[in-house]
């Protein structure tokens, strides 16, 4: 219970106070009764979630330099400590290193190990509590209060840690100095302002409750409940009957400020003369002129007045307490829903992380209905002194609105220790920042990336994008460096760095980053001709420049002659050049393909989309028929049945075969691949007329419809009818 930790917490022995599991209540908190409350609260601004700012002015935020180094270190520490460093995700190999070093209780080995796993995982707070420890244990009570000052940076939300930093400087403070009291009233204000509003802080509540009364100032203890009965916590009924002890022990003097105290004094006087009057029955006796009410002895209030005034109070309260319980009655199914509200490695279930987006979404829409301002009429008229009453309201729903924006931090903040390894609530943080504040947002964006999710390479591309967004493409060239610094070889980043180049106008920098992806990843044929590929088309569509787009082409099908995908945009290369001189290159770029190491199918593509240039543009009959023979000559070669059948018609279903010849009537949305049948053709399609004015075959002008086939035989070609058949005289 919380009073027996603070009787506990007078003493100044040296001994460090029981933490967080002594504050625990022993009974199980119900739900609030399903009453009628008012949902209803003012609308206002948002306020930033108050930093942690513990007393740090003779501590560093630099992990605790060392003292004393103890001898060698432990047989096994190298060998575990290889392996947590190689392997940095695997949460079991820093587990067992710590482990082995708490055994061996070394401190130099245990405080390597600590520093380097919180650094990766700064949101275990129970081993923030363990190194703390540790430091106490080894006699260093400095380098403890650093350890605790660095974890509650790292996790401010921690209830559990702040409970421990007091603990902590009450065992080794000397409490009969002047300011150490000072300063423990301090970090407990600092400990509610950063976490007072989450809906498990009833234990940092009580300790501070019950430190003021050890301190002897029961009018501190009472502001502190009045303070706490306002927030929606777990145990909110306990606090409204620790206020009423506190009320019934104590008289109202000593307990409540003195600007209170005076006017409901003021207020139950005239109240007790208004009943006095009322039931007296005989005349009362005369007073002298002024005085109002004889003394009490040695000038106390009557008890009668103290009852009267402690009823009053709690009517006050009970207001108050009424509404409190209507926000948690809002709040106790979905806090109900959360069943691991700490960090751990471990997955969490689906329900569980449908629930957090249904809490959080919840709160979110609340503050939007709060921060709605109603319709005024146009015509409305202000009474005299309504302007004055406007302005209050104001202030008390700006103070409301506020409030409920501090919850939503907060309660992002808690979704995000047990969800710190999920991207998509990063993200939905910063969506809510971002139309509050760009520079909170971009903190968010910084946590994720450079600490929780390193390498999650999504949701750093999205923080790149956030700061090009707006403006600041300084930033986001250093967020795309340092991915790919941590995620060498992923081509999505080296693009990503592409285009942010391209968009910015420097066109050669962009092509100077295909060009160097192309030179480093030519020991790996596939990302060779990938990077090849992109560059040429950079070369070609934006830099005008065909020669050095045919020449990376060329270059790339040295080393990788049998990637259809780089005979193809050398196909769309010259057949999107100048009709008077493309077509010996076009014929030419027909013939290499043929003779590579290619798929069947492939050729046979290849050799069609010849005879298709030929039969559109060729010069004389005598070239069409020459180039026609060829293509007769390698179906058959390669062909086989599959030729017959395709040149019967008979090699598809017929309701397909008519959703071809309907589609070639439709020009092909470059976006969207067609839909066609994998069979062999043997006549070409008919070409389209590009916006450049060049020709295109229907469904390849696309690049991606091509691109992103998975197999070579579908480069988006269509027979749409079959003209050959007594076209041209049988080979």
């Amino acid at each position: 219970m919380a009073t027996e930790v603070s009787e506990d917490l007078s003493g100044n022995n040296g001994e460090l106070v029981e933490d967080s599991s002594a504050m625990e209540t022993s009974e199980n908190p119900v739900p609030p009764p399903m009453t009628e409350v008012s949902e209803e609260n003012g609308g206002g601004g948002a306020d930033e979630v108050p930093e942690v700012a513990p007393d740090t002015a003779s501590y560093s935020t630099a992990p605790p330099a060392t003292e004393e180094e103890e001898g060698e270190l432990p047989v096994d520490f190298e060998r575990l400590w290889t392996a947590a460093n190689e392997h940095p995700q695997d949460f079991s190999s820093w587990t067992d290193l710590l482990q082995y070093c708490e055994q061996e209780s070394h401190l130099t080995a245990s405080r390597r190990a600590l520093t380097a796993f919180l650094a990766r995982y700064p949101l275990c707070y129970g081993y923030w509590k363990k190194y703390a420890d540790l430091e106490r244990r080894a006699g260093y009570n400095n380098k403890a209060e650093e350890v605790c000052v660095q974890g509650l940076q790292a996790i401010p939300l921690s209830v559990d840690l702040w409970i421990h930093y007091i603990n902590l400087l009450l065992g080794t403070l000397d409490m009969n100095l002047p300011e150490s009291p000072k300063r423990i009233r301090g970090v407990f204000e600092d400990a509610v302002s950063a976490t007072g509003l989450d809906f498990h802080s009833d234990r940092l509540w009580d300790l501070y409750i019950e430190w003021e009364k050890e301190q002897g100032d029961m009018k501190a203890a009472a502001a502190v409940l009045d303070r706490v009965l306002q927030v929606p916590t777990q145990l909110y009924s306990s606090h409204y009957d620790k206020f009423k002890a506190h009320l019934d022990n104590h008289e109202p003097k000593d307990v409540l400020p003195p600007e209170e105290y005076a006017e409901l004094r003021v207020l139950c006087r005239q109240s007790q003369k208004a009943e006095r009057a009322e039931q007296a029955q005989e005349e009362e006796e005369e007073r002298p002129p002024g005085e109002e009410e004889p003394a009490t002895p040695e000038g106390k209030d009557s008890e009668e007045l103290i009852q009267k005034m402690r009823e009053q109070v709690l009517t006050q309260r009970d207001k108050v307490y009424q509404q409190n319980e209507g926000e948690v009655r809002k709040r106790w199914h979905y806090e109900d829903n959360i069943k691991r509200p700490y960090f751990h490695v471990k997955p969490l279930d689906r329900a569980q992380l449908r629930a957090w987006h249904a809490y959080l979404d919840w709160e979110i829409s609340q503050l939007n209905k709060d921060t709605k301002e109603p319709n005024q009429e146009p015509n409305e008229e202000v009474e005299e002194g309504s302007e004055v009453k406007s302005q209050g309201e104001d202030t008390e729903e700006e103070s409301q609105g506020s409030s409920d924006d501090k919850r939503v931090h907060i309660l992002f903040e808690r979704c995000l220790i047990a969800c710190a390894l999920y991207e998509e609530f990063w993200i939905k943080y910063v969506h809510y920042l971002e139309a509050r504040s760009l520079e909170e947002a971009r903190v968010v964006f910084r946590r994720a990336c450079e600490i929780h999710l390193i390498n999650k390479h999504t949701i750093h591309m999205q923080w790149a994008a956030f700061e090009e967004r707006h403006g600041d493409l300084t930033e986001a060239r250093r967020v795309l460096e340092a991915l790919e610094t941590a995620l060498p070889g992923l081509a999505v980043v080296r693009l990503r760095r592409a285009g942010l180049e391209r968009r910015a106008g420097r066109l050669d920098e962009s092509e100077t980053l295909l060009r160097d992806a192309v030179t480093q990843s030519i020991d790996n044929p596939s990302l060779h001709a990938f990077y090849s590929i992109k560059l040429a088309r950079l070369l070609l569509k934006l830099g005008r420049n065909p020669c050095k787009a045919r020449g990376v082409l060329h270059e790339a099908l040295e080393i990788s002659p049998d990637n259809g995908k780089l005979h193809m945009n050398l196909l769309e290369l010259e057949v999107s050049g100048d009709l008077r001189g493309s077509a010996e290159g076009v014929q030419e770029c027909v013939m290499r393909a043929l003779s590579a190491p290619l798929p069947p199918r492939t050729k046979i593509l290849f050799s069609q989309r010849g005879l298709q240039y030929a039969e559109d543009y060729g010069s004389s009959i005598q070239s069409v028929l020459s180039i026609y023979e060829e293509h007769q000559k390698l179906l058959k070669q390669l062909g086989g049945k599959k030729r017959a059948a395709a040149e019967n018609g008979d090699s598809e279903d017929p309701e397909k075969m008519m959703k071809a010849d309907d589609s070639s009537a439709v020009p092909v949305s470059p976006q969207v691949p067609p839909t066609m049948p994998h069979v062999p053709i043997t006549t070409p399609p008919p070409t389209m007329i590009g916006a450049d004015g060049s020709t295109q075959a229907a469904g390849y002008g696309a690049y991606s419809s091509w691109y992103q086939q998975p197999q070579y035989g579908s480069y988006g070609y269509q027979n749409t009818w079959n003209y050959n058949q007594g076209y041209y005289p049988p080979s």
